[in-house]
């Protein structure tokens, strides 16, 4: 059955259970794909539009909304993930291995990078008359089938060590707070890891997809205020008063290289989601100009608090800078515990944020539609994601070593992911149109970061092992 509607003004469709807006004239819906006119692209579907530039836009079945937010929106969703409490272990897993020059160069090269990588990925949303609103998608409509299950196999394990590291960070602050009152903890690391997990699943049922966390935005901007603002005085204010601090970069010379290496993932783990093309799936027409402001806003105005953070940290603590920033600070009880709270609470929020991509996967694979709260989509989601969040809880709590997680995740699907695919995409997209400089340029680029990913799994794995040879499952670190 074809249907075809035309329309003036705002529009919302429902494609099964995809709601799209903003700017659209006219739509063709054939069988699972959504075919869409916007107002620069009327004509290729045979409307009344004057307009110039005609183009047909196919856009995927998909129970989550899509092309529902601004630019500024999401800007807000990019800067979310960036600021998230992993902020806090910068100083740490940055700074104390590369050291001043190397973890400010390093921080300054891995924002203009994975800017420009971002840029590429997001210039392709649209490529072929084909809305991609799912990286595998774009990376299965550029290679084949094969690249599709490849592509989506990084991107899972991306996310999924993402949100065990949130997890981790999350327990964390609630042992930290739990610390503040109780000296002689009974409250353990994993006890910690397992409330946060429940926290985590009662949140994701309660929030259907990507575009519902619009109000919650406002609030995890505020939460990662207190908690950076708070770090930054208080560790200005440790700096001021300590004694000379140690920048001298420990340990061996082999293991110098290999926590070197481990910083790099470290790097680019920082500024990249793995899933721009589900984000920018939310943004209104149109879309690669909005993209491409709400990368600006991220990597512009987006990265000064995780700047700030890192530096005033390891300047304050040289390196004797821990992994979660807070376990250094001196303060006031309440005004610790306040960031800790904040940390927990926006943890919470920014691993919804990269869980996402999965709950679309599950919630358009078993065609949820209708109200959030009927009773078949609840019992879904307490179900699927209850479990989902369930195992990676699970692997927390019996691993939990964020700062190699972030390596590791770095190494292995960071690189490929964001810096690998995306020039070689683009590359295969635009072949014709780009000169031997700039194909050599992508090629480059290919296989620079194709190293770098390989020589950081290896030191990843290697610094998983010699933690795990220090530490027992289910550690109390």
């Amino acid at each position: 059955m074809v249907f075809d509607v035309a329309f003036e003004g705002e529009l919302r469709i429902n494609s099964g259970s995809a709601a799209v807006d903003g700017g659209i004239t006219s739509a063709l819906l054939r069988g699972d794909v959504m075919v869409v006119a916007t107002e620069s692209n009327d004509a290729a579907l045979g409307g009344s539009g004057s307009s110039k530039d005609s183009v047909i836009v196919e856009i995927s079945d998909t129970a989550h909304q899509i092309s529902q937010d601004s630019w500024f929106q999401v800007g807000f969703v990019l800067t979310t993930g960036i600021n998230s409490a992993y902020v806090l272990g910068y100083s740490g897993t940055i700074m104390v291995p590369l050291g001043w020059i190397g973890g400010v160069v390093g921080l300054i090269l891995a924002t203009a990078i994975s800017l420009y990588a971002n840029m590429l990925v997001a210039k392709l949303h649209e490529y072929g008359g084909k809305r991609h609103i799912r990286y595998r998608d774009l990376a299965g409509f550029i290679y084949g089938d094969e690249a599709y299950t490849i592509t989506w196999a990084l991107q899972y394990v991306n996310l999924f060590m993402i949100n065990v590291g949130y997890i981790i960070l999350a327990g964390s602050s609630l042992k930290a707070l739990y610390a503040l009152f109780q000296e002689e903890s009974g409250m353990k690391l994993p006890h910690c890891i397992a409330f946060a997990g429940f926290g985590c699943i009662l949140f994701a049922i309660a929030v259907p997809h990507l575009s519902a966390l619009r109000s919650w935005l406002v609030f995890s901007t505020v939460l990662s205020l207190v908690y950076i603002v708070t770090a930054f005085v208080l560790a200005l204010k440790d700096g001021i008063e300590a004694p000379p601090r140690d920048y001298s970069i420990h340990g061996t010379t082999t293991s110098k290289i290999f926590t070197s290496i481990g910083a790099s993932a470290n790097l680019v783990f920082a500024f990249n989601t793995g899933m721009l093309p589900e984000i920018q799936a939310t943004v209104k027409q149109p879309v690669v100009d909005n993209m491409l402001k709400a990368l600006y806003f991220q990597f512009t105005v987006g990265v000064l608090p995780m700047y700030a953070v890192t530096f005033i940290g390891y300047w304050a603590y040289g390196s004797e800078a821990s992994a979660y920033l807070l376990h250094n600070v001196n303060g006031p009880v309440w005004l610790k515990a306040a960031a800790n709270i904040s940390a927990f609470l926006h943890t919470i929020i920014a691993l919804h944020i990269f869980a996402s991509p999965m709950y679309e996967y599950l919630d358009t694979k078993y065609d949820l539609k209708g109200s959030a709260l009927a009773a078949r989509n609840l019992s879904f989601r307490i179900v699927v994601r209850g479990g989902y969040l369930g195992i990676t809880t699970f692997v927390a709590a019996l691993l939990p070593f964020l700062g190699n997680f972030m390596s590791l995740t770095g190494a292995l699907s960071t690189f490929p992911l964001t810096f690998i695919l995306a020039n070689h995409m683009y590359l295969v997209a635009r072949k014709h149109k780009l000169t031997s400089l700039q194909k050599n340029w992508h090629w480059l680029n290919v296989i620079f970061f194709g190293g770098m990913s390989l020589v950081a799994a290896i030191a990843a794995l290697r610094l998983i092992a010699v933690d795990s040879s220090n530490y027992h499952f289910f550690a109390d670190l």
